[in-house]
């Protein structure tokens, strides 16, 4: 039988670093973490077999006894640790080894568990929640508390978590014999994967709870007040530690993520950390220049409009902005407000402000446009 290739189960070259081994088995195992995976028995089964083979390849003198072939046969020669020498395989080494792997030893040269009852189920983490609140331009500038109804799961009243009808309980499961996990594989090498008939729990339920159908979970609708932060725009996340779906067998609750929407402000746009509003002028302000009013957080200030200043033209006032997300206390970090001003043309003139235009176009020196035509040959050009 051909020993198991922990490189490629780590999926790293058989001359790979101590730090190279250690970066893919890190990957590996937020890859196929069950706090990751859920419900996954495949995921969970390659999370063991990552584990078992860093247990191995992680050990330098682990290590050096795979590559010489002492741990799963194999052995230099046919020799002792082989399969075909006169030494014969070495179970003992084999058995202490997975004992560290699996938690159990092997018997008979199976890689199973050895001398384990039946397992009180694993704590597992509750999931995590997310759920969306509507606040506006002024509540997500100022903060605000807001009352928020959230969907869950809750324990079971009538079975209190166990799944099982009242007045009877689960049962060990005759598969995996309450162990949870059972052993794949053939010869002496096999993988252990939780359980499928039971799904890891060592136990069965015969006569499933009434209420929660045997899940030992319940459905509600949790009530909160959140706190949301001054500072939060549309689209941030508040993390609400424990705050989602209680833990199953002692595990941890999960947290609530509530995802803010915030109503579009009439004046102020939200660029980033910064404010933009647009200001519009008229021509005689543009041109001569001009003291104007503007809107700010707080109530309005007045800025100063240089003559000559051009469509588009950014004004900033510093520190007039919303707060930024994390800061506390009058002397938070705010952002910017920029001002963009804009001509104002309008779309019909008077008879009067007609007059006014074509005086002003008389007394109005050279053509803008002709530096477009500058290096024209021939000087100008008519379309």
């Amino acid at each position: 039988m051909a020993r198991p290739d922990l490189y490629k189960t780590l999926g790293v070259d058989k001359k790979a670093s101590a730090e190279e081994i250690k970066k893919a088995h890190r990957k590996l195992v937020r890859q196929y973490h069950p706090d990751r995976n859920p419900g996954d028995a495949a995921a969970e089964a390659k999370f063991k077999e990552v584990q078992a083979a860093y247990d191995v390849l992680g050990d330098p003198e682990k290590r050096k006894q795979y590559d010489r072939g002492g741990l799963f046969g194999g052995g230099p020669g046919g020799g002792p640790g082989g399969f075909g020498g006169t030494g014969g395989f070495d179970a003992g080494s084999f058995s202490d080894i997975f004992s560290n792997i699996f938690g159990g030893g092997g018997q008979g040269g199976t890689a199973g568990p050895r001398g384990r009852g039946p397992q009180a189920p694993r704590p597992e983490r509750g999931r995590d929640l997310e759920a969306s609140v509507s606040i506006t331009f002024d509540q997500a500038n100022e903060g605000a508390q807001i009352p928020l109804q959230v969907p869950t799961s809750q324990t079971c009243g009538t079975c209190r978590g166990q799944g099982a009808k009242p007045g009877t309980s689960p049962s060990i499961c005759p598969r995996c014999q309450g162990r949870g996990i059972e052993a794949q594989g053939q010869g002496l090498f096999s993988i252990s994967q939780p359980c499928r008939r039971c799904e890891g729990s060592g136990t069965i339920i015969e006569q499933p709870c009434p209420t929660c159908g045997g899940s030992g979970e319940t459905r509600t609708v949790k009530k909160y007040r959140v706190n949301i932060p001054a500072g939060v725009h549309d689209g941030s996340r508040v993390r609400l530690a424990g705050k989602g779906e209680p833990g199953r067998h002692g595990g941890p609750p999960g947290d609530l993520y509530v995802v803010t929407r915030v109503e579009e402000s009439p004046i102020f746009r939200r660029k980033g950390a910064n404010l933009e509003v647009e200001v519009p002028l008229t021509i005689p302000e543009a041109i001569r220049g001009a003291e104007v009013e503007v809107p700010t957080l707080k109530g309005r200030k007045t800025l100063r409009v240089p003559a000559g200043t051009k469509h588009g033209t950014v004004q900033r006032l510093r520190g007039e902005g919303p707060p930024k997300l994390g800061g506390s206390g009058s002397g938070a970090q705010r952002g910017d407000i920029h001002y963009r001003f804009v001509i104002d043309v309008p779309d019909t003139l008077t008879e009067e402000q007609s007059e006014a235009v074509a005086k002003l176009q008389s007394v109005m020196n050279g053509d803008p446009r002709a530096r477009l035509f500058g290096t024209a040959p021939g000087g100008s050009t008519t379309a």
